[in-house]
């Protein structure tokens, strides 16, 4: 949750890395309960969303051709939701980048709100459909899409191109102007490659079986929500948003897997 790698856990903590892999799965799954249950009749207003990339086993060229296609292996994307306001995490899901994963990443986040909501997203086309799906017309919604110049020369495999300028389209309802954003989401995904090893880029450091990268996300969203003081809110985004009353403790968060 921090940033440590699997083997740098071994190292510091002289346990053996199958117990520890075993631990990552089963408190995984716990997290993954307990947040479905309890991220009910959220109070959001304004919600931020985006899709971060990863990889499991191998990037797609290294793929064997048996194993083409096959979900598990190669490119894997994280759905994240967050509220502007409280910065809570709602909503996230380990799938795909296609129109399958939109629907059921939104038709969930739909299903834990309490009242109409203005949501962003950025350009992706999976979004359009999904969000009429899941909300119908009780959602105030824009799209925001970065548009980029060319590549900088000489540095394509480390800086991005340069954003020249923004498009906004409002989509459906009334969305504040002064709201249409989503900088919240793309510095949540930020924090997710500093914060948990296997998504830190031009390493080494990847996920090996997809159900472990699962399990990782589903627990780095429970420290996240529950366990970690947010800097600008002083308190944990669970605490801003209601839903909790309290900083958890790491026993308290290893303490789920008594409740499965």
């Amino acid at each position: 949750m921090e940033g440590s790698s699997i083997r740098a856990t071994v190292r510091m903590t002289g346990v053996a890395k199958n117990t520890i892999v075993k631990l990552l799965v089963a408190l995984g799954a716990a997290c993954a309960r307990y947040q479905d249950e309890t991220l009910r009749n959220l109070p959001c207003r304004r919600l931020q969303c985006d899709e971060i990339w990863s990889f499991v086993g191998a990037k797609d060229k290294n793929i064997p051709a048996e194993k083409a296609g096959t979900f598990g292996i190669g490119s894997v994307w994280t759905w994240t939701a967050i509220d502007a306001d409280t910065k809570l995490v709602p909503s996230f899901l380990v799938g795909t980048r296609d129109l399958g994963s939109a629907f059921t990443f939104i038709s969930d986040l739909a299903s834990r709100l309490r009242s109409r909501v203005q949501l962003t997203t950025d350009g992706h086309k999976p979004y359009l459909s999904a969000v009429e799906d899941a909300f119908g017309g009780d959602i105030d919604y824009a799209v925001l899409q970065k548009l980029y110049g060319s590549d900088p020369a000489g540095e394509k495999r480390y800086s991005p191109a340069q954003c020249i300028g923004t498009r906004c389209e409002i989509v459906q309802g009334d969305p504040d102007p002064k709201h249409i954003s989503t900088s919240y989401v793309e510095r949540q995904n930020l924090t997710m490659r500093m914060s948990m090893r296997r998504f830190t880029r031009l390493t080494n450091a990847f996920s090996k079986k997809v159900e472990n990268h699962a399990a990782a996300v589903a627990l780095y969203f429970m420290y996240y929500n529950f366990g970690r003081v947010h800097q600008t809110l002083r308190v944990t985004p669970a605490m801003e948003a209601g839903v909790s009353d309290h900083i958890w403790t790491i026993d308290e968060i290893v303490g789920l897997l008594d409740r499965a």
